[in-house]
């Protein structure tokens, strides 16, 4: 575990050096405090965010509850990554903010019904009841 942290930070840092070279020291610097202006805004706002995920979930479908807690955590984890400078956590915090879009937008979407016509409960037999005594004729 130890060797893979360490080689995750080696990692980062070589990534980095690399980008700093490519678009400038200057524009590094930048990038840095913007991505962590920007995970601090994260932070700031999650609990707006997480109560309107929990607070639109559908209870009776456990897929939607689970959507709505991965899409908390996902948000929650981009946000301090974002934090953390490197050219690495913010590629893997962005793409943990993009996941957590699509779960909130698109996987706790819920299908329509496809058929007009089958309206009303599902449970309900109609049925007709004759009377027998109308139809008899009267004894003498």
């Amino acid at each position: 575990m130890g060797i893979v942290v360490l080689g995750l930070l080696l990692g980062e840092l070589l990534v980095s050096l690399k980008v700093g070279m490519v678009i400038g020291y200057g524009w590094s610097v930048v990038w840095i405090v913007g991505s962590g202006a920007l995970g601090w805004l994260l932070i700031k706002l999650s609990p707006y965010a997480l109560m309107h995920a929990f607070n639109t979930m559908n209870l009776d479908n456990l897929s939607t509850m689970r959507n709505a807690q991965n899409a908390a955590l996902a948000y929650l984890f981009a946000a301090v990554l974002l934090i953390i400078p490197g050219v690495l956590t913010d590629a893997i915090g962005v793409l943990m903010l993009l996941y957590a879009l699509y779960l909130r937008l698109f996987a706790t979407m819920q299908t329509t019904n496809q058929n007009p016509y089958n309206q009303g409960d599902n449970d309900v037999i109609d049925v007709e009841i004759i009377d027998e005594s109308d139809r008899r004729e009267p004894r003498a």
